[in-house]
């Protein structure tokens, strides 16, 4: 039996619009058209690409892969064809300014698509994932002519973007970059060196291909402040906008990866190719976390895609697989032996890939709302905490979904039993695509390293405190609602665990930086249970008085899944804030020799 997909249209618009109240952001300047109906619309033509289009391409790009022959790749079988279908239906300039034939609308919209498109087809989303990333910032630090010259071409879809950060010798520390800019009369700059893990960077589905560079300048600083970022374009750009001459630019290998074939990861070469710096020079890494802010957004909602489709997947198996009688009793007499779905176990795996991945969409669909909120509401206030709390979700949205993201592709194998080792049944795949999201965009480690040793002390713990006061605000507010208290108890105890794991890293930290760091990654698994606490709480709130309507099973479920959520996944809470305390002793006690 193969795996299965359907597009979760309901419980995105419980999140968008009952938990979050997302009508509202048709209210700021620029997102006038993003009315329900409108919105709605959207969503459901994604939801058929994804599932009539996307879908059908998954286990079939994964098979054959991407193909490489003197510098060219070709993508799968049918992906040239999903592309422009894509780019048709308008979803490259979804989110785009309309001065650029973008649609102008939410990024908490488009976050809905790209979970849809990346559930389905992870390697596929990744190619128009990449160029949303490079229209942001271009959009933020570009000069007007830059702008006017890229960013058409990328809403229309016929060119594309990548990143260009990692070296052989670099990943995550940056300073230690090679690549070259050397000035030229003109202005322009002679770029040579060589990226690696480069996704997208070479491939057929589009004109043009326009690579986002850090490389240094010759009076460069050393260090991470002295990098800058260059706009290099497969083909260069006549005067006319039409392209020119090949560039210095070249794919010398496609990587040979666990998951994500269809998706070209690529050795790209720069010889003496013409680049164009984006923004001040020595100031690349500020232009840069624009695209890899965006891209951590992105990553996170991958590690909720992998949650959805192998919940959809393993259900779907639960429910038709026949072995043994329920411990209680046959519940289908009528039948040889009961359907997997009546046993304790299965039902434990399929609530928690349930759980994390509605959760999971409530969390990261509020910090995308925050985000349409720090670009389009007038009201500098507003603004400014809209921003402090999305940089303090950012990693962990990043690393707490992906994470437990590959959790859940594992426990849908695990629904399957061998079954979900085999191929043909299409779940293995959700764990070798998953693995990589918890790698790319800086691994899940880095990511809890900006938690505790920059998002935690900024400005005074100003971001902190985004967070902090309204979950406290909720606590008391719902404290004394009988029918709240199953669901505010254990928030409140989970909470209060956070809070004196929060101060004890902030001052330990101070005395011996090794303290944080080994706290660091529990940490953000803490923080993320608990900010999905939170979540669960308020959508039980919403839940409780919704259970006599038409919906009322939509509902129901919802109540009894916040009620396993805080009973059988938030004590989690416990052990991690047990562990923080323990400190680094032991992790900094042990020689290095007794490795």
């Amino acid at each position: 039996m193969a795996t299965v997909y359907k597009a979760p249209l309901r419980d995105m618009e419980f999140v968008y619009y009952e938990l979050l109240g997302g009508e509202k952001l048709a209210e700021l300047p620029g997102y006038e058209e993003a009315d329900p109906d409108t919105v709605k619309a959207i969503w459901e033509e994604a939801g058929k690409i994804a599932e009539e289009v996307m879908f059908p391409l998954n286990r079939t790009g994964d098979e054959e892969g991407c193909h490489f022959e003197n510098g060219v790749v070709r993508t799968p079988k049918g992906f040239k064809e999903a592309y422009d279908l894509y780019c048709e239906s308008g979803f490259t300039g979804l989110t785009a300014d309309p001065e650029y034939g973008g649609m102008g609308m939410p990024h908490s919209v488009g976050l809905m698509i790209a979970e849809m498109m990346s559930a389905t087809n992870h390697s596929f989303s990744m190619y128009p994932g990449l160029t949303h990333g490079a229209y942001n910032a271009i959009n933020a630090h570009g000069s007007e002519e830059q702008k006017n010259t890229y960013l058409p071409k990328f809403v229309e879809g016929t060119w594309s973007g990548t990143m260009c950060l990692t070296e052989p010798q670099c990943g995550t520390d940056l300073g230690l970059i090679r690549t070259k800019a050397d000035p030229k009369e003109d202005g322009s700059y002679n770029i040579n060196g060589t990226k690696i893990f480069i996704s997208a960077g070479e491939h057929d589905l589009t004109d043009n291909i326009v690579h986002l560079v850090l490389a240094r300048m010759p009076d460069a600083p050393p260090g991470i402040k002295g990098i800058s970022l260059f706009l290099v374009p497969k083909f260069l750009i006549k005067e006319d906008d039409s392209l020119g001459p090949r560039n210095g630019v070249s794919c010398g290998a496609i990587e040979h990866k666990m998951g994500i074939n269809a998706n070209s990861t690529c050795v790209i070469n720069f010889d003496d190719a013409e680049g164009y710096l984006i923004g001040k020079k020595h100031k690349g890494m500020e232009a840069m976390f624009v695209m890899m802010n965006s891209a951590r957004v992105g990553t996170g909602m991958q590690g909720l895609a992998a949650c959805e489709q192998s919940y959809q997947g393993a259900v779907e198996y639960a429910r038709e697989r026949v072995q043994m009688r329920s411990l209680t009793g046959a519940k289908h007499p009528e039948m040889k032996a009961d359907p997997i779905i009546v046993h304790p176990d299965v039902r434990r795996m399929l609530l928690t890939i349930r759980a994390y991945s509605e959760g999971c969409r409530a969390m990261s669909s509020w910090i995308a709302q925050e985000l349409d909120q720090h670009e389009k509401n007038p009201d500098p206030v507003r603004k400014q905490e809209a921003d402090d709390l999305a940089s303090l979700l950012t990693p962990v949205i990043k690393a707490f979904q992906t994470d437990v993201g590959f959790e859940s592709a594992n426990l849908g194998v695990q629904v399957y039993g061998g079954h979900g080792f085999i191929r043909e049944h299409g779940m293995e795949q959700y764990v070798r695509d998953a693995r990589i999201a918890q790698l790319y965009e800086g691994t899940n480690g880095i990511q809890a390293l900006d938690l505790v040793g920059r998002k935690m002390g900024m400005h005074m713990g100003r971001y902190l405190r985004r967070f902090f006061h309204p979950v406290q605000e909720f606590i008391e507010a719902e404290m004394e609602v009988p029918e709240m208290n199953e669901f505010v108890m254990p928030l409140a105890k989970a909470f209060s665990r956070l809070q004196q794991a929060s101060a004890w890293i902030a001052q330990e930290g101070m005395k011996n930086p090794d303290q944080a760091g080994a706290a660091s990654v529990d940490y953000l698994r803490m923080f993320g249970l608990v900010t999905l606490a939170y979540m669960w709480a308020r959508m039980a709130k919403i839940a409780l008085a919704k259970q006599d309507g038409d919906e009322a099973k939509f509902y129901q479920a919802k109540i009894k899944t916040a009620r396993f959520y805080m009973q059988k996944l938030l004590p989690q809470t416990g052990s991690l804030f047990s562990t923080i305390m323990t400190g680094s002793e032991t992790l900094m006690d042990f020689d290095e020799e007794f490795f």
